[in-house]
């Protein structure tokens, strides 16, 4: 899953979004040198991506995309996937969309000190074009994947994706819709079993 999702599965408990968020930027064991609950958010984001990476319907996702994309099918629908969960946003949540990645960029700023440096820099970008509420827009996943492509030197094609997901629309949002259920239970539920962890 993508920034958003990660985000919203860490159920408003502000330093395990912290870490769920920068979670793919501390490798191995180096974790343990957070605090307790950025520790759980960092674990808790693996859990998901583990997650994901087995369930059938994100692969089945995959393969509705064009064999160009190759090893990069994965990262695409992760992104499908934070568009479909911010344009339907008042199905998962009270708090408005633009209030609530608002609060993220606040909380984020309130806890530089604690953001590896290439998650520091990131956020900057994230907070400047506002990433998370342009999700909701196909207009903003194009940018996205423009700027995966540029990262990967072009090789990759991604800024092509938005045709496949305008191609198949309505089936990546019932894989989409279907999926996130399944995860959001998964998740509620490997939280809490990473929470008694830390009170033995």
């Amino acid at each position: 899953m993508n920034y958003l999702a990660h985000i919203y599965l860490s159920r408003d408990e502000e330093m395990v979004s912290i870490g769920n968020f920068m979670a793919d930027h501390v490798k191995g064991s180096k974790y343990k040198s957070y605090n307790e609950q950025v520790q759980i958010g960092i674990l808790l984001h693996r859990q998901i991506d583990s997650f994901t990476d087995a369930h059938p319907v994100p692969r089945r996702s995959k393969r509705r995309l064009h064999d160009r994309y190759g090893l990069f099918r994965g990262i695409i629908i992760d992104i499908f996937y934070d568009h479909f969960l911010a344009k339907n946003w008042n199905e998962y949540s009270t708090v408005n969309l633009k209030v609530y990645t608002e609060n993220f960029y606040e909380l984020l700023g309130r806890n530089t000190e604690v953001l590896p440096e290439k998650v520091l820099m990131l956020s900057n970008y994230m907070i400047k074009d506002n990433w998370l509420l342009s999700y909701a827009e196909l207009e903003g996943i194009q940018k996205v994947l423009d700027g995966m492509n540029r990262r990967t030197g072009s090789i990759s094609e991604m800024n092509r994706a938005v045709e496949d997901l305008r191609e198949n629309y309505k089936e990546f949002e019932n894989d989409f819709t279907l999926f996130f259920k399944d995860l959001c239970d998964f998740s509620d539920r490997k939280m809490n079993e990473i929470k008694q962890l830390y009170e033995r």
